[in-house]
C-alpha cells in the first residue's frame, strides 16, 4: 500500500493555510446559501424533490453549485 503524505496544519505554509481557509469558507458559504434557499423555496418551484436536493448539498462542491445554477 502506498503511504499517504498527509500534512499537519502546522506543517503548512502561511499561504497554504490561507488558501485552505479561503476554499473552506467558500464551500461553507455556498452550501449555506443553497440550503437556505432550498428551505425557503416552495416545493413547486424546486426542480426535483427537495429531499434529494438536500442530500446533494453534501456532495462538495458540486451539489450546492448545481442547485444554485439550476434555480437562478
Amino acid at each position: 500500500m502506498a503511504k499517504k503524505n498527509k500534512k499537519k496544519w502546522s506543517e503548512l505554509s502561511g499561504v497554504q493555510q490561507a488558501l485552505l481557509l479561503t476554499l473552506i469558507s467558500v464551500e461553507v458559504s455556498l452550501t449555506a446559501t443553497a440550503m437556505v434557499d432550498l428551505v425557503r423555496r416552495p416545493p413547486e418551484q424546486v426542480h426535483g424533490r427537495k429531499g434529494l436536493w438536500a442530500l446533494a448539498m453534501f456532495v462538495q462542491p458540486v451539489g450546492p453549485i448545481a442547485y444554485l445554477a439550476r434555480h437562478r
